[in-house]
């Protein structure tokens, strides 16, 4: 018997907030889109899993790219925003599962200041909260499921997992959580009525 559906963020719960990220943070720093992203990629890790600050993630990036650091004090932070689309029909489900007695998780790969992003929003519709870059640990590493689970107090087979990535559901399958590949929020909701979760 399913207690507990978990929401991914990027993707599911929003739009892929990542070209906009990249489109915005190029721009700013007078490089292209490619470059950007092939210098971010050495560095992403470490500042998924808040093993380093934003600040030297933007020396390591701007170094590699061989222009000045930002000078706004949260450029990913600024690109976040910028790119932030949540998906209301999702947000809705979400709301709806936990009125109707289901426990909610939140579980993301995420930057710090995504992280804050998402506390200022207020959202209250979560019984547990993951985000990588405050746990040291991310997706599909066995220890972010872990977490979740024991966050939420229940069994992994008591859990569905929701996200838009593969090899994400693929971790969350190892520990033993049911999942659900997004992608439409009616499609989630008919994969969900198979598990004998209702939505609405």
């Amino acid at each position: 018997m399913i207690k507990a559906v978990i929401f991914d963020w990027g993707g599911v719960l929003i739009d892929n907030p990542v070209p906009g990220i990249i489109t915005y943070c190029a721009k700013t720093l007078g490089t292209s889109g490619t470059e950007f992203w092939n210098a971010v990629r050495n560095f992403e890790e470490p500042f998924m899993k808040g093993e380093i600050s934003e600040g030297a993630f933007w020396e390591g990036v701007c170094s590699e790219l061989n222009v000045q650091k930002p000078v706004a004090r949260s450029l990913w932070g600024d690109a976040f925003r910028k790119a932030y689309s949540p998906k209301k029909e999702v947000f809705s489900m979400v709301s709806s599962l936990r009125k109707k007695g289901y426990k909610t998780g939140f579980l993301s790969n995420t930057e710090a200041p995504a992280m804050e992003y998402f506390h200022e929003q207020g959202y209250d519709m979560f019984d547990a909260l993951v985000f990588s870059c405050a746990e040291g640990t991310m997706k599909p590493e066995k220890r972010i499921y872990e977490l979740m689970l024991k966050r939420i107090g229940l069994r992994p087979r008591e859990t569905v997992f929701i996200d838009d990535r593969e090899v994400y559901i693929t971790g969350a399958k190892k520990v033993g959580i049911n999942t659900i590949l997004f992608k439409r929020a009616d499609q989630v909701k008919e994969e969900l009525a198979s598990f004998s979760v209702k939505t609405d």
